[in-house]
């Protein structure tokens, strides 16, 4: 194979934005999917579109066909996949009580149903090839549910389940499907929250309807004191694309916030998941 080949979606702003940068930097060929680049996002596809090693596709993660023939004309292309990035995502606040089925429905399409899209179209290429690697953006929101983002959090342990249980499952066919855990960064996420469209039950909350505008100015103090780097992100992305097939670990957190209680729970996990694959007869898949 030539240099590596790295597809990353939801590259229009934040993590995407910077690893897709990132990865062109080291010498990646790198396909970065925007969503409406000819529209809203016209200004940063052009910006990406001027960076060398990087190629700017046009891709919604809700459309499956769009998502197979994206993936079809890059193999076609290069003859190799050998990185996809799964970080295209939206984020939700409020009371979970004001989400109804359809806000549900739209979340998980994106967060969850978006990245396996993405996912299912990419293996067949990297099992023919015997390599490849798969990272999904989770966050420390997948290990443990804060109340006032619980819809959020629903899709993100989705994304720490799938990710978790197809790990073990094409490890042995070398391609490696592994999860980053980012905590709280200063990224455009913040900017474009999503809100449940029931907001008639509000009223009933009292104050603590009022709870998710003190996280927000909460989080915008805990910024301005620990100052954490987006960058970090894209870092470990790198880190991982650099280790060795078959050494790279599940989960990867990246947050200088709350990161000790996510390595703590995730170390936990570990040692009790591993007695389940054993007792359960699969040991083998832990090497």
């Amino acid at each position: 194979m030539g240099k590596k080949v790295v597809l990353i979606t939801g590259t229009n702003s934040g993590f995407g934005y910077l690893t897709a940068k990132s990865a062109a930097a080291k010498g990646y060929t790198v396909y970065a999917t925007i969503r409406d680049l000819n529209g809203r996002n016209a200004d940063k596809a052009k910006e990406l579109s001027a960076v060398d090693n990087v190629n700017v596709v046009e891709l919604d993660v809700t459309d499956g066909e769009g998502v197979n023939r994206v993936v079809a004309d890059l193999i076609a292309k290069e003859g190799q996949l050998d990185v996809v990035v799964n970080n295209a995502g939206f984020y939700g606040g409020g009371l979970a009580e004001t989400y109804t089925a359809d806000d549900i429905e739209k979340m998980f399409d994106v967060n969850v149903k978006g990245l396996w899209r993405v996912t299912k179209a990419s293996l067949a290429q990297m099992r023919k090839q015997g390599e490849g690697l798969i990272v999904n953006i989770s966050s420390g929101l997948g290990r443990f549910s804060a109340p006032f983002m619980t819809v959020y959090n629903g899709t993100k342990f989705a994304v720490e389940g799938l990710t978790e249980g197809l790990h073990y499952e094409v490890r042995p066919l070398g391609v490696d499907v592994v999860l980053i855990q980012p905590g709280a960064f200063p990224t455009e996420i913040f900017g474009k929250v999503a809100y449940g469209s029931d907001q008639g039950v509000a009223s009933a909350y009292g104050d603590l309807a009022k709870i998710p505008e003190q996280i927000g100015a909460g989080m915008g103090q805990m910024f301005e004191t620990v100052k954490p780097d987006p960058q970090m992100v894209p870092d470990a992305v790198l880190q991982l694309i650099d280790t060795p097939k078959g050494q790279r670990p599940l989960r990867t957190v990246v947050d200088a916030m709350t990161g000790d209680f996510v390595e703590k729970a995730n170390k936990q996990v570990a040692e009790q998941h591993a007695g389940f694959l054993t007792a359960f007869g699969m040991k083998d898949l832990l090497a």
